[in-house]
């Protein structure tokens, strides 16, 4: 995209936004980046250190996550392979023009995170509906995060406890809520604390090897399948055309990693809109071989009757599978704090922009407030798991908020920098870029409209 001589909206300055708070609210980063601080020097003294394969890599490891497993899931509601397929790759063209639209207006805005791109290029009102969306999509995650560690801790219980089904059915340290619990207890909360979060790059190799792993082992037993594993039915068309678009919070959900994108950007060596547009289409092209894998093969293993957490569906003694349930675990036990990292962060900087007080009257109150936010967290997002085991009722929902990250804001910030531009003469590429960012903020919409809407008032009140 070619950059035009323009202003960017001034309203960034509104609500007193002062120096702390931006830099409390920068907190939210990709966790296997590390950028330098902004300044207002010139671009070439604040070059970063990541080249451009290594920032492929961060953005496959931001796409791939627990996500992977809904897919074959999501093959069954588009209506079969074909169908699936298709929309990922309609789907992955928005994906990628919203990863490049996101540096465009970040290297024209100067700002290092996604929700101040937003903030400075669109605006008051935008930039606080994007921090909202970031904290009510991170709690969501976490929500299915614990869904998924009881649905794993369920199946290897079964492995291990021998009795038959009636004699172990009322033994109270296997029962779901008693597990996810205990593990949530010993686990994730003493690891959500921490003002920082010194683990994460460990945690994004645990996350890459696991979801790799489940790959493999879904496409193995498809090759050579068990002879108990016999798909239901295999549809190799949608019910209906609605159908097709229950399937996109999934492909959203999965796709997206477009909010630690913006840092991921300013970390490289080079931060150039062409030479990201070559990272982000690398990253989803290998994301895309990854999910299509797992979606094509574990679809066809069972059909249309594949669960919504596809390792649900494989017998729970089968030894590679037990294994992938670990690695499932272990990737969500180290993630979820993260997610919570960065709600956070999210939070303190709505806090300290709305008070205007400073970091360092705020040492004391600080600590306490990030415990009181941390179990009020953690405690909110335990009840809801224990209460809501399906997790396809909570991928609808926050699938839905993903479309807003892959399409809306990234939409509006292409809208408001093209339309800020100071040109005599508007072109005809002009005009196609406002054209494409109202569509990609229409489909948007759309999107989280429609699923939404099915969640609510289908999932939710079945």
């Amino acid at each position: 995209m070619a950059q035009g001589t323009g202003s960017i909206n001034s309203d960034y300055k509104d609500w007193e936004w002062s120096a702390d708070a931006g830099e409390r609210a920068r907190l939210l980063q990709s966790p296997s980046v590390e950028t330098v601080p902004k300044s207002g020097e010139s671009q070439g003294s604040s070059l970063g250190a990541t080249s451009a394969l290594g920032a492929v890599f961060i953005v496959v490891n931001a796409a791939l996550g627990a996500g992977l497993l809904n897919f074959p899931a999501a093959f069954s509601m588009a209506g079969g392979v074909a169908s699936g397929i298709a929309l990922q790759m309609c789907m992955l063209i928005f994906i990628i023009g919203g990863l490049v639209i996101l540096a465009y207006c970040s290297q024209a805005s100067n700002e290092r995170t996604y929700q101040e791109v937003v903030w400075a290029v669109c605006g008051k009102v935008p930039g606080v509906l994007c921090e909202v969306a970031i904290a009510v999509y991170t709690f969501g995650t976490c929500i299915a995060f614990l869904i998924i560690i009881g649905d794993q801790e369920d199946k290897i219980i079964a492995a291990l406890v021998t009795e038959p089904e009636e004699a172990g059915s009322n033994r109270w340290y296997t029962d779901r809520k008693f597990t996810i619990s205990i593990t949530a207890f010993l686990f994730i909360l003493p690891l959500s604390i921490p003002k920082e979060i010194g683990f994460q790059k460990y945690a994004s190799s645990l996350s890459v090897i696991g979801t790799w792993y489940v790959t493999a082992v879904i496409i193995i037993k498809y090759i050579w399948p068990d002879k108990e594993l016999v798909p239901v039915e295999i549809p190799t068309s949608p019910s209906s055309w609605t159908a097709v678009f229950n399937a996109m919070p999934t492909i959203c959900f999965g796709f997206q990693c477009h909010v630690s994108s913006v840092p991921v950007f300013n970390s490289m060596k080079q931060p150039e809109v062409k030479t990201w547009g070559a990272v982000v289409t690398t990253a989803m092209v290998i994301a895309l071989f990854v999910y299509t894998g797992t979606g094509v093969c574990g679809f066809l293993t069972f059909g249309a009757g594949v669960e919504q957490d596809v390792l649900l569906s494989y017998p729970s003694n089968d030894i590679p599978v037990a294994l992938a349930r670990a690695f499932i675990i272990l990737c969500v036990l180290t993630s979820y704090p993260i997610l919570h990292f960065c709600g956070r962060a999210v939070l303190e900087g709505l806090w300290l922009r709305y008070t205007g007080v400073t970091v360092e009257e705020d040492v004391v109150r600080e600590r306490r407030r990030r415990l009181l936010q941390t179990i009020s967290w953690f405690l909110l997002t335990l009840l809801l798991a224990l209460f809501i085991p399906d997790i396809g009722k909570v991928i609808s929902v926050i699938g839905g908020l993903a479309a807003c990250f892959i399409f809306v804001f990234p939409g509006l910030c292409l809208i408001q920098a093209k339309l800020s531009e100071i040109q005599e003469t508007r072109a005809i590429s002009w005009w196609a870029m406002v054209s494409y960012g109202v569509f990609m903020v229409t489909l948007g919409a759309f999107i989280f409209g429609q699923t939404t809407a099915n969640a609510i008032f289908v999932d939710l009140t079945a």
